[in-house]
């Protein structure tokens, strides 16, 4: 028996040695980045500048893999359950949070599931409409869909996407349900908008800039706490009157539990290093959101920023009544 407890003893030291000798190594290959959303879309667009840079620093490079489906979970599923050697890694938004509620029965507990990297960016949103949308500003807007709420329609891009978390709070700030409309991704939404098949939608900045700077839609306010650089005469949601309407979709990179702590650490400093780069911080300026600083971009900042949204929008989804399943 002492002999066989030695032998094991010894199978998982030299596991251990192995198992710290790679971390110390990584990366030795690509590493695949699961977007839970399709190709083209907003957060896609976050993590393809991201991967781009850290690809650079890391000398491997950072492959996108786009896993849409059931609102993000089908994507986080799959890394939750991938082998915790750092070469696989997901990029999602604020729907980590919002899914803990909206789904009643996950295939991943999700806090317990994942290793923490760090935030990337919180996305603005912004309020807006088909170009011929009869209110003229926010506080019209309100007027409006509150005595037509039966006829007014709200686009957004499935459950759990942040159009539809938004949308949800925008119909819970004014106190009125209106009829919504889910799509299957962001881009057919936005084409039923330009369309003028629905009305209104409540979506990311980086969806909706190059339409409302095109004229193409009418934007009535940005969600953030003040007025975006890129589009100073838009005012924001509280100051139209609507009250503590604050909405960022914040993104963060995770890796599946067990994950070595020395890998996530490596991950976050190239995750530092990229939330610097020119390119990245230029394209991100153009798309009306920053950076997250480097003291946001850590395991311990993402982790406790996941903790309180989940807290935050709980409430909120359990009011509104509508689940994914």
């Amino acid at each position: 028996m002492k002999i066989l407890q030695a032998l094991l003893g010894a199978v998982a030291a030299v596991s251990l040695f192995a198992a710290s000798a790679s971390a110390q190594n990584y990366p030795e290959r690509s590493i695949t980045m699961v977007v839970p959303f399709s190709a083209g879309g907003p957060t896609d667009t976050v993590a393809r500048l991201v991967a781009e840079s850290m690809s650079k620093d890391l000398g491997q490079q950072i492959i996108v893999e786009n896993v849409g489906g059931a609102g993000g979970t089908l994507g986080a599923g799959r890394v939750a359950q991938a082998d915790p050697d750092g070469y696989t890694v997901l990029l999602h938004h604020i729907g980590m949070a919002t899914s803990a509620t909206l789904y009643r029965k996950l295939a991943y507990d999700t806090l317990n599931a994942f290793e923490y990297v760090g935030l990337v960016t919180e996305v603005p949103m912004t309020i807006v409409a088909r170009k011929d949308f009869e209110p003229t500003d926010l506080k019209g807007l309100i007027d409006y869909v509150k005595a037509n709420k039966d006829t007014v329609t709200v686009a957004n891009a499935g459950i759990g996407a942040a159009s539809h978390l938004c949308g949800m709070m925008f119909m819970s700030a004014i106190d009125t349900q209106l009829t919504t409309v889910p799509y299957k991704g962001t881009g057919p939404a936005m084409t039923d908008l330009l369309g003028g098949q629905v009305d209104i939608m409540c979506d990311q900045t980086t969806n909706t800039t190059k339409q409302i700077q095109g004229g193409t839609i009418k934007a009535y306010a940005v969600t953030s706490p003040a007025r975006l650089k890129i589009f100073p005469d838009l005012p924001t949601a509280v100051e139209s009157g609507l009250a503590d309407f604050q909405v960022g979709i914040w993104h963060g990179i995770y890796t599946p539990k067990g994950t070595p702590a020395e890998v996530n650490e490596r991950l976050s400093k190239s995750l530092q290093l990229a939330l610097k780069d020119e390119n990245v911080v230029a394209r991100f300026a153009e798309l009306g959101t920053e950076p997250s600083s480097d003291a946001d971009a850590t395991p311990a900042a993402l982790k406790a920023k996941l903790e309180s949204e989940i807290a935050r929008w709980k409430p909120v989804i359990e009011a509104a009544g509508q689940y994914a399943d």
